[in-house]
């Protein structure tokens, strides 16, 4: 299940809380809107009939009202009555049928059908041997239905307000996030190029404006300077370490070449000059790599890109790697499925090394008597990394291919996007767990993958070379049945990608 990111965990929080204090409020207020509109209505209902009073008069031993009080003011009815109740002037609501008995002073309410109705009466003593009663009447069913018109509108608004709380929140949240965005960008393109002179940048302005965030901020930037301190120093010692150790191992070599060329040494003598000398190449070897990783660590290291016949680069380097497996002695045969006429524009010397680590790889963990297959195809660019290779291939088992269809050569404007080459051993393999770390520095994952002459660099060499060329690199391996490192580069080159520029691993 996916999940549910943190701006829309506060926004939803907010808007919760929000809509809880709204509805609370909401109730309180209706509760007590209730009760005050029937109070008013009582209030207006006895206002209205005591000032009724000053539109009557006697005139000339008759009784006379003015025209307000046939008038009808905030709902309310005035009727004139006599002490037999008998209805002298006045206007009744529609609906009201009923006639009860006066009660002077007294606030009634009076069902009829379906409707109630407060009634107030209040006698008037308009001479003195004459009263008459003042009787007002105003519909409470009115007063509770303008009322209930009131919370019908107000539940109207309630999901309109709590869109305009949930849009304010998520706007709010989303600005105070907003540099936590920021931060999550540069770690993850920091992880993607490897840059630790990346720096977030959004601590500027008054330092008592910043809140938390910013502290934060702050604090990662401080703790990249940090990081990219201390991988500079890592880098130059390597560097400096390197160049050191070159010319010792030089001397080492040329000795152990001098004293081997000497007829008087015992066959136990030159086993063991012998050994030096095995050792000190592979140290060599060794603080070649480390130079080479250091240059691409520091965007040093020269990359000279030419239209190359790939395919014929990588049928010579097998058949050197052939050659050299043949003198191991253990049986071991490069087999090549290689299209023809494959040309890319890459580095010839990084190429072949490329080719190199990883025949040499493939050959280390063979079995005795195993077969190490070497593919080159071309394949669309938009092609899956999964696909079907044998689909996209362009020559046949024996690497003997007509040229066509996808295959690219040097100016052919119908070429292939991508030229894709794989190397399978079926050797020890590797677990789950030790292909997670296979490129990194000297990673060897156990005492069987840890002969001599191995460094753990080889695939970090690899995975440099692929990217600085603009691609990329695979593998898939089971233990005991074993690996597949698959390699795609794009015919230009990469000049044309961000991948142009060397990276730091």
């Amino acid at each position: 299940m996916r999940r549910i990111s943190l701006k829309l965990k506060l926004t939803l929080m907010y808007t919760f809380f929000m809509l809880l204090l709204t509805c609370a409020a909401l109730a309180i207020l209706f509760s007590l809107s209730s009760r005050e509109v029937l109070t008013s209505t009582q209030a207006k209902l006895e206002r209205r009939v005591q000032e009724s009073v000053e539109d009557i008069s006697v005139r000339s031993e008759a009784l006379r009202v003015d025209s307000d009080f046939y008038s009808v003011a905030g709902d309310v009815y005035l009727s004139l009555y006599d002490t037999n109740m008998y209805f002298l002037y006045g206007r009744l609501p529609h609906g009201f049928s009923q006639q009860p008995e006066f009660s002077d002073g007294e606030m009634r309410t009076i069902r009829d059908g379906n409707r109630e109705w407060y009634v107030y009466d209040m006698a008037v003593a308009v001479s003195d041997t004459q009263t008459v009663y003042v009787r007002g009447v105003t519909s409470i069913t009115d007063a509770e239905e303008s009322f209930a018109v009131t919370v019908r509108f107000a539940l109207i608004l309630l999901p309109v307000m709590v869109l305009a709380i949930a849009f304010i929140g998520y706007r709010f949240t989303r600005r105070t996030l907003l540099p936590v965005r920021k931060i999550t960008r540069t770690v993850r393109e920091i992880r993607a190029d490897a840059d630790l002179s990346r720096r977030i940048g959004i601590t500027e302005g008054d330092e008592k404006e910043r809140d938390e965030i910013y502290v934060l901020a702050a604090t990662f930037d401080d703790m990249l300077s940090e990081l990219e301190e201390v991988f500079r120093r890592e880098q130059q010692f390597t560097s400096d370490a390197s160049h050191e150790l070159r010319t010792p191992v030089s001397v080492i070599l040329a000795q152990c070449g001098m004293l081997l060329s000497d007829d008087t040494l015992t066959k136990d003598q030159r086993e063991q000059i012998g050994l030096i000398e095995r050792k000190a190449k592979g140290m060599s070897d060794m603080i070649s790599q480390l130079l080479f990783l250091s240059r691409a660590d520091q965007g040093r290291q020269p990359i000279h890109r030419e239209w190359l016949n790939i395919s014929e680069l990588t049928e010579m380097t097998a058949e050197e790697q052939q050659i050299l497996a043949d003198a191991d002695g253990r049986g071991i045969r490069v087999k090549t499925k290689i299209s023809p006429e494959l040309y890319a524009k890459v580095d010839e010397t990084l190429y072949i090394r490329l080719l190199v680590n990883l025949l040499s790889n493939a050959v280390r963990y063979s079995r005795d008597g195993g077969i190490v297959e070497v593919e080159l195809y071309a394949e669309p660019a938009f092609a899956g990394e999964n696909g079907d290779a044998e689909e996209r291939r362009s020559g046949d088992a024996d690497g003997a291919g007509n040229g066509s269809g996808d295959v690219r050569r040097a100016g052919d404007v119908k070429q292939a996007d991508v030229v894709c080459g794989s190397v399978t051993d079926h050797g020890t393999g590797m677990s789950e767990e030790t292909l997670l770390h296979i490129w990194e520095r000297f990673y060897r994952a156990d005492s069987s993958r840890t002969d001599s002459g191995h460094s753990g660099l080889g695939l970090s060499m690899v995975r440099w070379i692929v990217r600085a060329h603009g691609g990329s690199v695979t593998a898939e391996s089971r233990e005991g049945e074993g690996s597949r490192f698959v390699f795609r580069l794009p015919v230009d080159g990469g000049e044309s990608g961000e991948n142009e520029k060397n990276e730091n691993f």
